[in-house]
């Protein structure tokens, strides 16, 4: 069954030909905190060429820790963040998880823990083996 989700307004919608992500990770670095205007980010990182994005998105590119840039996907409408495209990882995409449909967010399962380099001191660990910056 297709992942499938939007943004706060639903101008944006999405579908992902995927049954689940590649992995769904906790994203601790600055821009990812900046992004979401929280703590950490969680993300659902899935095959770009399986995502289909619907509706008036905007995008904003930023250098990544690759030197490499890192296209910030979001609603035209209501800004809410939809994705993350880094240049340096061309075959994936970062879906912003809490864009998911309600039913999907419900089932997912956090199993990486990135950029814990940037992690605030007052949030606890998440997962037993972090990342203090990407997986290699």
């Amino acid at each position: 069954m297709p992942m499938n989700g939007h943004c706060l307004c639903k101008a944006v919608t999405y579908t992902i030909e995927v049954d689940q992500p590649l992995i769904t990770a906790y994203d601790h670095c600055d821009d990812c905190q900046r992004q979401s205007g929280s703590t950490y980010s969680l993300v659902a990182v899935v095959p770009k060429a399986a995502l289909t994005i619907n509706g008036p998105t905007k995008s904003w590119a930023g250098k990544g820790s690759s030197g490499k840039d890192v296209h910030r996907i979001f609603c035209g409408e209501c800004g809410s963040p939809i994705a993350h495209d880094p240049d340096a990882a061309p075959e994936i995409i970062a879906i912003k998880a809490g864009t998911l449909s309600t039913e999907i967010k419900k089932t997912l399962k956090p199993d990486t823990e990135i950029w814990t380099v940037g992690k605030l001191p007052f949030c606890q660990e998440h997962l037993e083996k972090p990342f203090k910056h990407m997986p290699e």
